[in-house]
């Protein structure tokens, strides 16, 4: 295959179902994304300005975190502007840069929820042997090789893609440049594409999920058999925003790319990938903050940190004005 594309720009329909109601889902999106901006940032920062939560998983929740601003940064603006345009375009060279990506972030954050399980795994069933394992510099190498590893995944496949020739039709029937409609609009024969993309989201998949399926079962064997009632529920709360936001992302990720025919559904798949791409981002900061401990206790002691000069400023003034 030869690129003998003559499109230039590719049309997101976005959801025209919802054309009445376009202001109101416009709101509601950004709204849902500044959230995901916000949660996402907070993380960040908090992690980043208290040393206490400077270790290995609040290192590998800070990659996830920025991930997450990445992702959304590159398909939510133009969610947006389905809403607020009769006509939004894409040029050729983003649409192709937009699917690399998506596709590279995507695999990118299964990486670090495998990696995050490990970490669970070491910290609960060799808890003596876990800063002698996730040293300083294993956790950075793992970080790197997630990025890398993530990015190199899915490049043959955006080469593939780039190479395929588009003649006239240039609609896409989504919001963003998914495989899936980007590949319907070519004139070429895509079926051996179509099938390579199916049988590596499925390899890469299960084994990223049997290997955090193994991890949670050595750690739920081992939480079992800890004598105390309070230990066991202070072990599993560690882990259980981890698995929340497993669940969620893998099940969305099932629906949409492990299936025979790429090219099925467009209108229920926009649906379903809104929880992946619009949602999940806002929800995960929140999932991993609002039930930890440890962030709640940075929080205050940041306010605490903040808070105080800001008082003792406030009573020299009250005094010198006296």
């Amino acid at each position: 295959m030869t690129n003998t594309s003559v499109v230039t720009e590719f049309v997101l329909l976005g959801f025209p179902l919802f054309y009445n109601t376009n202001i109101l889902c416009f709101f509601v999106v950004l709204v849902m994304y500044s959230l995901s901006m916000f949660g996402n940032g907070f993380i960040l920062i908090i992690v980043m300005i208290d040393q206490k939560l400077q270790t290995p998983m609040y290192g590998f929740l800070c990659n996830l975190a920025f991930l997450e601003i990445c992702y959304t940064s590159i398909v939510i603006p133009k969610l947006l502007e389905t809403f607020t345009s009769r006509r939004t375009t894409i040029c050729y060279r983003c649409c192709m840069a937009q699917i690399f990506f998506i596709f590279s972030f995507g695999a990118i954050q299964l990486f670090l929820l495998t990696i995050m399980a490990f970490d669970r795994y070491i910290a609960i069933c060799k808890p003596l042997r876990y800063t002698v394992i996730m040293t300083k510099n294993v956790c950075i190498q793992l970080a790197v090789g997630c990025w890398v590893g993530g990015f190199l995944y899915n490049f043959f496949q955006a080469v593939l893609v780039w190479t395929l020739p588009f003649c006239e039709k240039n609609v896409l029937d989504h919001y963003f440049c998914d495989l899936g409609p980007v590949l319907s609009l070519s004139c070429a024969d895509t079926h051996l594409l179509e099938f390579l993309s199916l049988l590596s989201a499925i390899s890469f998949v299960v084994i990223t999920l049997f290997l955090i399926v193994v991890s949670y079962v050595y750690i739920i064997s081992t939480i079992l058999h800890i004598p105390s009632a309070i230990g066991r529920k202070k072990a599993f709360s560690t882990c259980t925003s981890h698995l929340t936001v497993v669940s969620i992302l893998y099940g969305a990720i099932a629906f949409l790319y492990i299936r025979p025919n790429v090219h099925s559904s467009f209108q229920f798949s926009k649906v379903v990938a809104v929880l992946n791409t619009v949602l999940a981002p806002m929800l995960n900061p929140f999932i991993y903050t609002i039930r930890n401990v440890e962030v709640k206790q940075a929080f205050w002691r940041a306010v605490h940190k903040t808070g105080g000069p800001l008082k003792e400023k406030i009573f020299l003034r009250r005094v010198a004005g006296k």
